[in-house]
């Protein structure tokens, strides 16, 4: 018998007044396992991530984590589930009014109990793993956009987390800088065994990264497949990844 899934969705639906968003979602994620989340902006990706963390409820289906139930949770039990998941949002997110440091032991301060000394250590340790060793002190005003994020992977994996939550990853970010975050990805997963979920628009990421992907559309995963399905050019996927690009706001 296969080992439980450490991340569940099961007929999840969400809607913004008259907005669909989810209409029935069902996916598994498997512990240790990377999973790519691709689909056109504003189709529910985030939406669907921001669920296991509580940002976002549901309006009905199943949402588990390590089996717990977090579409009834109150926010005691999800603040203890928020400490085993790391979330890299796509803005970063990061406050550019205190030094890298302190953005990256930000997780560790807020839990009662947390010691200077232990803090400093971790939050080196974090920026050792992400590359970025020695920065502690600097702004993220002064960085380059894809230092930010890699702060913000760094502050993520604070609190040791089993789960990585990773948002456009890549947004904003030149060639270079996307083979960077992407070689990252797969580091972490191979020194540290999290499980992850990327949620991305990014073909060559999603390839890069994920041992399955999940095309999400029209509100539920059109097409699920392994990483070597996927190469093989199924309809659905291709027929995604060759629509002209999305107009910016």
């Amino acid at each position: 018998m296969s080992a439980a899934p450490l991340v569940s969705f099961v007929g999840v639906k969400k809607h913004f007044g008259a907005h669909v968003v989810l209409d029935g979602v069902d996916l598994e994620v498997a512990r240790g396992e990377t999973v790519a989340v691709i689909g056109a902006s504003g189709g529910g990706k985030t939406v669907l991530i921001k669920t296991l963390v509580g940002l976002t409820r549901v309006d009905s289906g199943v949402v588990r984590f390590d089996g717990i139930d977090l579409v009834g949770a109150d926010e005691r039990l999800l603040r203890s589930v928020r400490a085993r998941i790391g979330f890299v949002f796509q803005a970063s997110a990061l406050f550019d009014s205190i030094t890298v440091a302190e953005n990256v032991g930000y997780p560790l301060r807020v839990r009662k109990g947390a010691r200077r000394d232990e803090t400093a250590a971790r939050v080196d340790e974090c920026l050792e793993l992400v590359g970025l060793a020695g920065i502690g002190r600097q702004l993220p005003g002064e960085l380059s956009g894809g230092m930010r994020k890699r702060v913000a992977v760094a502050r993520a994996l604070a609190t040791r987390p089993e789960l990585l939550l990773y948002d456009e990853p890549t947004a904003g970010l030149d060639p270079a800088n996307v083979q960077r975050v992407a070689g990252l990805i797969r580091s972490l997963r191979q020194s540290l065994h999290t499980t992850s979920i990327v949620v991305t628009h990014d073909r060559d990421l999603a390839l890069g990264v994920a041992d399955r992907i999940a095309l999400l559309a029209g509100g539920r995963i059109a097409w699920l497949g392994s990483n070597e399905e996927a190469r093989r050019g199924p309809p659905a996927l291709t027929a995604f990844f060759c629509r002209p690009p999305e107009p910016h706001p």
